[in-house]
């Protein structure tokens, strides 16, 4: 439940073509300890701000010239797509409280205002809506667990899957290619078995962190288990334009890693296949450029495959060689 300090500090707006109304929520408010609390006597510019800044409560007078309570409702609903409207009606007519109600606001204050009904409503709703808030973000957290990896947070295999059908999607419309690169590390069990998988988990990172940074900002680097990963490139003319960054990263992950007191050494091998070339599905893609990392891998590792082409020349393979100490 959200604590006293966090009610206190919610924001707040006061809406109410009357000066002396609003001059007198103002006082209630600050008075019960409200610290983030504005108003305004312009009933259009209502859903601007909320747009800005979000606010946890609006405290919405229903009488109003121009545009009233009820309209501005209608407003705020099409920001609110949520479905919560974090609307306190304030009325003087009995029978607008249940068709504020029906228009959607979340409860109602009678005019002219008893202190302790006013205190009560707007407390129980401001804990209420940041309740809601809360889980709103707690399942925008699980969502995200759900599609990242825990380890890295780069895409997981489900989140990777969409992005390439997204990807070879957009390469249709503008008969371009992409291409899909395989990586696997070389070695890598050597180094779980010397040092444990703590160390294993930090050379992880540091490989997700370096795939990154070699990545267009509009590829994908997803890791999908183990000492896999997966790089998605779009936007391609031909093979040519995976070849040279898949070289590149071969180069990349040979660089020595610094683990606390270690200098570890390990490579990658990586498998590409190309879209429309080699396959125009997802699963196909993946399990061609599957295909060819273990091509690469029967080559001598350290190196890329591109199918159904052949190997492409690389450096001198580590081998599997164990980790040096520095």
């Amino acid at each position: 439940m959200p604590s006293q300090e966090e009610i206190l500090k919610a924001k707040i707006l006061v809406v109410d073509d009357s000066p002396d109304n609003v001059d007198l929520m103002l006082e209630i408010l600050r008075d019960a300890g409200y610290t983030d609390v504005t108003a305004t006597m312009q009933p259009g510019r209502v859903c601007p701000l909320h747009r800005e800044h979000c606010y946890d409560l609006i405290l919405l007078d229903l009488q109003m010239p121009e545009l009233n309570g009820f309209q501005v409702m209608k407003g705020l609903k099409e920001i609110e797509q949520g479905g919560y409207l974090p609307v306190l009606a304030l009325t003087a007519q009995p029978s607008f409280k249940i068709a504020a109600l029906e228009a959607g606001a979340r409860d109602f204050i009678s005019k002219p205002f008893d202190l302790l009904e006013v205190h009560k409503r707007i407390h129980n709703m401001l804990e209420v809506r940041l309740l809601y808030k809360e889980l709103a973000q707690y399942s925008k957290l699980q969502q995200e667990l759900a599609l990242h990896d825990p380890l890295t947070g780069l895409p997981n295999r489900r989140l990777l899957e969409d992005r390439i059908a997204s990807t070879l999607q957009h390469a249709a419309r503008n008969r371009g290619k992409a291409a899909i690169m395989y990586l696997d590390l070389d070695g890598f069990k050597a180094i779980n078995d010397t040092y444990g998988h703590a160390c294993g988990d930090e050379v992880l990172k540091t490989v997700a962190k370096r795939l990154v940074g070699a990545s267009r900002r509009e590829d994908t680097v997803a890791r999908i288990g183990g000492d896999e990963f997966v790089i998605v490139l779009g936007a391609l003319s031909g093979l040519g334009d995976a070849s040279e960054p898949a070289s590149k990263l071969v180069d990349i992950v040979s660089e020595p890693f610094f683990i606390n007191d270690l200098t570890l050494k390990l490579s990658t091998s990586i498998g590409i296949s190309v879209y429309p070339d080699d396959a125009d599905s997802v699963e196909s893609l993946l399990s061609i450029a599957d295909s060819a990392l273990y091509e690469a891998k029967r080559a001598g590792k350290n190196r890329f495959c591109c199918a159904p082409s052949g190997i492409a020349p690389g450096p001198r393979s580590v081998k599997g060689a164990l980790p040096q100490t520095a």
